[in-house]
Order: structure tokens, then sequence, then C-alpha cells
């Protein structure tokens, strides 16, 4: 088993008509076995600009904790906050910088650019980043998300069919995969307001 799937996972970003959406499995298992179904792995780093870590658990931990300071680090140099594009570059770089010993992570990146554009995003564990105009996914279930995302997804949806395109292409694909699942937790990201949702497994 690659170290990536050691703790399960799936993570999707979508994009929305001057809004995206972001979501993520809840499970948080030791290869087949469920260790707590209400694991958190989207983070946000400001209002309109949110990060999930999928692959190992740990290292997503430490990952996040250190782009938490270093943004806040920027926040007070430059009296602003992180376009998602410079952090997009910043997470890169700082995978990159451990290149010979890498965190074991993949980052799913998405957030509200100049004029409300939405911004999403994901990299390998060494920070190639792979930028995309509709969704990005990762984790153990990303080839199923591929498929439901590829089927479901339309361009210029309003936040509320965005919310329900991006909870049915995640709950359908990871009943697709064993080593994630349990629900999921969904952010809906407009340039007025941020929802946030959890959604129940079908086996609940």
């Amino acid at each position: 088993m690659s170290i990536f799937e050691y703790n399960g996972s799936a993570l999707v970003a979508m994009v929305g008509k001057n809004c995206f959406a972001i979501a993520s499995d809840r499970r948080l298992g030791v290869q087949l076995q469920t260790i707590a179904t209400d694991f958190q792995r989207i983070s946000k780093i400001h209002d309109k600009l949110f990060i999930g870590l999928s692959g190992l658990a740990t290292d997503s931990q430490t990952l996040y904790q250190r782009l938490v300071f270093r943004h806040k680090l920027y926040q007070l140099r430059e009296e602003c906050d992180m376009k998602p594009e410079t952090f997009a570059s910043l997470v890169s770089s700082m995978q990159y910088e451990k290149r010979f010993g890498p965190y074991f992570c993949q980052p799913v990146i998405a957030g509200l650019g100049d004029d409300d554009k939405p911004f999403i995003c994901t990299m390998d564990a060494i920070g190639a980043k792979e930028l995309a105009k509709d969704f990005v996914v990762a984790g153990t279930a990303s080839e199923s998300l591929y498929g439901a995302c590829e089927s479901m997804f339309k361009p210029d949806m309003e936040a509320e069919e965005l919310f329900e395109t991006i909870s049915q292409a995640l709950l359908s694909s990871v009943d697709r995969d064993c080593l994630s699942g349990w629900g999921g937790h969904v952010y809906v990201v407009t340039p007025t307001e941020v929802k946030e949702r959890i959604l129940k497994g079908r086996m609940d």
C-alpha cells in the first residue's frame, strides 16, 4: 500500500459562477480500519481561500500549521490577505523545498481572486501544480471522482446548484472507494458568504 493511501481520503474542488466549492470525505483510517468519522481535511486560510490536504494525515496537519504560520507572516508584512495564486506558489515552493523527504500530501487549493474570479489547483507531493478551470480532485477516491465530476460538471453554476453537484459527485465516488467515505464536508464560497455543510453518508 502506498503511504498516500494509508489514511484514505477524497478531495474535490469545483468552480461555479463567481463562486467555488471544496469538499472532502470525513473518514480517518489506518489502512482498512476506521479510526474516526469526523476528520477535518479542509481548512480556511482566510474568508476567500481554503486548502484541503489529502494523503498522510500527520503530514497534512504539520504542513497546514506551517502554512498558517507563513500566511500570518505575510499578513503582518503586506497588511493584506494572500491571493490564491500567491498562496498556491507558496505551497508549491514549501513542498519542493522538502523534495528529498517530502510531506506525503496532495493539496487542493481553492479561492476567489481579483474580481472574485474563482481559482482552483492541486499539486503532487513535490509541488508540481495542476491548474484547472472546472474541477480538481485528490486522494484515494480520485479516479472515481474524475468520472463523477466529468459527467456532472457544468460551467457557470450558481452556488446552490454547485453545492448539489459537488455533493453528489463526492458521495457517489466514495461509495466506490473502500478507503474513504463516512459522509462529506462541503464549503461553498461566494464573494459575500461562506456556507459550510456536513453530508451524511449513504450508509449512515
